[in-house]
């Protein structure tokens, strides 16, 4: 079995389903990250539902580099799963979801971070928000970086 698993697609994510992939006898720790849809966005209240667009090519290789760099950082992982939705999404649903496996929980914690943060940072896929009022693409767009360049966040917290 493949030790990643790099997704972008429009069906509902597997949450479950993932979390089974990423089980292994020589791993003890499984994080799973879920980014579900809120009610709210910076500046932003009365959120309705998101729509996520991608390229998907580019956006699964930009994927496999945040794997290929959480191996470099922490070389005892297990399995590494990160997996995107597009198109149109309600409250609640999950649009990303990120799933770590390793020996211990300290790396597996640090990796699942490292993860959805350099994902963040660096995958090409764009968010639209609709309100009662209207829609607009997200405020929080940033130029994507490489993800060997994501500086660690792990002792920082954010919305």
């Amino acid at each position: 079995m493949k030790p990643d698993r790099i997704e972008v697609g429009d069906s509902p994510l597997a949450i479950n389903e993932l979390y089974e992939w990423a089980l292994a006898p020589e791993c003890g720790a499984v994080v799973l990250f879920s980014g579900t849809v809120r009610d709210h966005a910076d500046g932003r209240d009365g959120v309705t539902s998101l729509t996520y667009e991608a390229y998907q090519d580019a956006a699964i290789h930009k994927l496999q580099e945040v794997a290929d760099e959480a191996r470099r950082r922490f070389p005892s992982l297990g399995r590494v799963a990160l997996v995107h939705r597009v198109g149109k999404l309600a409250l609640t649903e999950s649009s990303v979801v990120v799933v770590v496996s390793a020996p211990h929980r300290p790396e597996a914690f640090e990796a699942a971070r490292y993860c959805i943060d350099a994902l963040k940072q660096s995958v090409p896929i764009w968010k639209k928000e609709e309100w009662s009022t209207g829609s607009d693409w997200s405020t929080g767009a940033v130029t994507p970086v490489h993800a060997s360049t994501v500086i660690d966040q792990s002792t920082t917290v954010s919305s």
